[in-house]
């Protein structure tokens, strides 16, 4: 099993919903302010956007029309391995 992955912590049980957000942004680069707004939750226990961006997956640019969020290469990387 990755090291990744552990079905004992918490917070692998967001790996699908982290999947699904990082997929999302890596079909394209999105707006911070569509981002939130898609992923946003008031649930603690529901941190996908905080995951994601703790695990280096997605990260955040200031582009010409604000603050961009990306997919970063580990992200990517991540999603091609197929890992949970």
């Amino acid at each position: 099993m990755s090291e990744l992955y552990s079905p004992d912590r918490p917070a692998d049980r967001l790996d699908p919903l982290i999947r699904d957000l990082v997929s999302w942004v890596a079909c394209e680069p999105r707006p911070y302010a569509e981002v939130m707004e898609a992923w946003r939750t008031s649930c603690p226990r529901l941190a996908v956007w905080e995951d994601a961006v703790d695990r280096g997956y997605v990260t955040t640019r200031r582009g010409a029309d604000g603050i961009v969020v990306h997919a970063t290469e580990l992200g990517r990387t991540w999603l091609r391995s197929g890992q949970r």
